[in-house]
């Protein structure tokens, strides 16, 4: 396989210096699928247990007996598994925070963070909260963030992280249906040079959230901000008068750790569940194999703690590995486009984990802003988030790597709450664009419209028939939409919403959501194709398709297409992109309407909100829904003005 183009094989350095080579990764997949039990109760030694497990896994995906339980008569504390267990190198670095201005950053070693927890766990116990009782977090990225977390875990509370840039609706709707008493937050945000009010969105949220009793208040800015006495009170005075010292509460493996709440495009967003031990293994195992972390290393996911990329490779799987993680409070493109780069330099990064969405933007500048760093530290880059297309895996691999750093592109979700499908640097040959292989423990199948499961080379839905221990277990307070959610579409299965195909050599290329297949004149296309065929234009740097209707085909390609900032759009290119996804997919993926984007509407963690893109496209601007998610809401205007300039240009073609 290794010999065939555009596949890129494991090199004779990293045959030797990673944990496991080809060989030595099939016979532990076939183990962990064959003999489970046996597997993970030795993958579970690796924790550390006030009483180990002597049950490993009991797993039903079937009709009326859905169930996820895994190593449930253990008891151990996450957090004494990220701090205390490192204590005797306490001197060593755990995070590295840089903020927004590349002038402030900050260094936590294993101690001191250790303190921190124990006194804002013991503030946290002062208030009455304790196990099983839910504490809303809306933080920045600052440190104080994950010494929430952690100090949550430590005393047994549960606690939901809300992406900082949430708008006071949506972090009323979440801290309502937790049912939280007690929330954590900071008097204002930065990002990118801008100040977030968070205080304030707090207090309006609050408005509605009468069962919160106490505000915990962490002084980031220094800005004014408005006070409800008896309700709010500053973090720094709460934890002033706390030991350093915290008795961690014992939990039971399957005792929940989190809930982390998914912003679906529609509907009321669900709360997923996940375990104390399950969760923290898969998501130590997977950064310890698929990352390739070594004690030398320094591990930084360019991801925000308010997604489950945060929860899992910043907080929780690098820490529980006795890490050192860089957190970061910008964007990648403040005060320049090569901010990414300058850190890296600056902290010795070896490990380089970050979003497609967040490459690309950076494509758009060229290669400049990366040749002027060094970048000599760096090893490994890996990707999440969605599926990256082949062009921009290249640039990151060429540019960035400069063809010396292998890429782990790992495909996972928030229910799945750690890396499911991923090559293993060491072991797997790549092929840009494809998740490769599944992780141990994870059996992933394709299956047809019908459910019926597919053999060999194939397109169709994903599943898995297995997963690994950190699955979710439910969604909170509502588990029927759990099972309605995840296991009523294909008996049996776990569904993930996702297409995907699987080639000859076996390996998974995700295709997108299935909610994201556009239905052309009867033909199911997947829209991730279509904008893998458009990204490659040497001169485009991103491209959204979405579904709109069309008066003929019934739904037609929609295009939105960046182009670099050298590069002028024209009726030509316009056309030399539409033959292009003619030539490599068909006529009948060939966009219907190709309008020129600037830029696009995403979320502060890169996200693209398709289902504005759907809307304008569908000339239903005027109800674009919750737009405070968006990193900046004024592209809105220019795309619903470009809309009407793409429809007349597709008319007239038409016509």
């Amino acid at each position: 396989m290794s010999s065939r183009p555009g596949v890129f094989p494991v090199s004779d350095e990293w045959k030797w210096r990673a944990w496991l080579d080809e060989r030595g990764y099939r016979e532990a997949y076939q183990r962990s699928i064959t003999d489970p039990q046996g597997f993970w109760s030795e993958q579970a030694a690796s924790l550390s247990w006030f009483t180990a497990p002597r049950k490993t896994r009991d797993v039903s995906f079937e009709p009326g007996e859905i169930r996820i339980h895994w190593f449930e008569d253990g008891v151990l504390n996450a957090s004494v598994n990220c701090l205390d267990r490192h204590l005797h190198d306490g001197s060593r670095a755990a995070i590295i925070w840089e903020g927004d201005d590349p002038s402030e950053s900050r260094t936590l070693s294993y101690a001191e963070l250790h303190a921190q927890v124990c006194r804002l766990a013991n503030g946290l116990r002062s208030l009455g909260v304790g196990k099983g009782d839910r504490v809303t977090i809306y933080l920045p990225m600052v440190p104080e963030a994950a010494v929430a977390m952690l100090a949550c875990a430590r005393i047994g509370a549960i606690h939901s992280v809300v992406f900082a840039g949430f708008s006071p609706e949506s972090l009323a709707g979440r801290i309502q249906d937790c049912e939280s008493r007690v929330l954590i937050t900071a008097d204002e945000g930065v990002r990118g040079g801008r100040r977030l009010p968070m205080k304030a969105n707090v207090d309006e949220a609050l408005r509605h959230c009468p069962q919160v009793s106490t505000c915990v208040v962490l002084r980031r800015t220094g800005g004014e901000v408005g006070w409800t006495e008896g309700r709010d009170l500053w973090y720094d005075e709460l934890v002033a008068r706390q030991a350093p010292a915290c008795e961690p509460e014992p939990m039971g493996a399957e005792d929940p750790l989190f809930i982390l709440y998914t912003s679906g495009s529609t509907g009321k967003p669900k709360g997923v569940q996940h375990s104390t031990g399950g969760y923290l293994l898969a998501a130590s195992l997977t950064h310890k194999y698929v990352l390739d972390y070594h004690a030398e290393d320094v591990f930084w996911c360019t991801a925000d703690v308010g997604w489950v990329t945060g929860h899992s490779y910043i907080v929780y799987g690098p820490l529980a590995n006795g890490a050192t993680t860089v957190m970061f409070e910008g964007v990648p493109g403040y005060p320049d486009s090569g901010r990414f780069w300058q850190i890296i330099d600056k902290h010795r990064v070896s490990i380089f984990y970050t979003s497609p969405t967040a490459i690309r933007s950076l494509i758009r500048d060229g290669e400049a802003p990366v040749r002027r760093s060094s970048r000599a530290s760096l090893r490994l880059l890996g990707t999440v988030g969605e599926p990256i297309n082949p062009e921009a895996w290249r640039w990151y691999y060429e540019v960035v790597g400069e063809r010396r750093c292998p890429i782990v592109d790992t495909w996972w979700q928030t229910e799945t709450g750690a890396i499911v499908i991923a090559p293993l640097p060491g072991a797997t040959a790549t092929k840009p664009g494809s998740a490769t292989l599944p992780f141990f423990g994870v059996e992933p199948v394709i299956v047809d419209e019908h459910g019926r499961i597919l053999e060999g080379a194939c397109e169709g839905m994903l599943c898995l028939r297995q997963g690994g221990p950190g699955m979710l277990r439910t969604i909170y307070r509502d588990p029927a939409r759990f099972v309605r959610a995840y296991f009523d579409a294909y008996p049996g299965l776990y569904f993930t919403g996702d297409g995907a195909r699987r080639d000859e050599d076996g390996y998974y290329w995700i295709t997108g959501r299935v909610d994201d297949v556009i239905n052309v004149s009867g033909h199911r296309l997947g829209t991730v194709e279509i904008e893998s065929a458009l990204a490659a234009h040497p001169e485009v740097v991103e491209a959204a398709v979405v579904g709109y209707p069309h008066d003929v085909k019934g739904q037609g390609v929609y295009a939105y297409v960046t182009l670099k900032t050298h590069v002028r759009p024209t009726a030509a290119l316009r056309e030399e992109l539409v033959r292009r996804v003619r030539r490599q997919i068909g006529p009948i993926a060939a966009p219907d309407a190709i309008q020129w984007a600037p830029a696009l509407p995403k979320t502060r963690s890169g996200k693209i909100l398709r289902r504005m893109l759907r809307k304008i496209a569908a000339n239903e601007a005027a109800d674009l829904g919750d737009t405070s998610t968006l990193a900046d809401s004024s592209v809105l205007d220019g795309l619903i003005q470009g809309r009407r300039e793409a429809a007349t240009v597709a008319l007239a073609e038409r016509v």
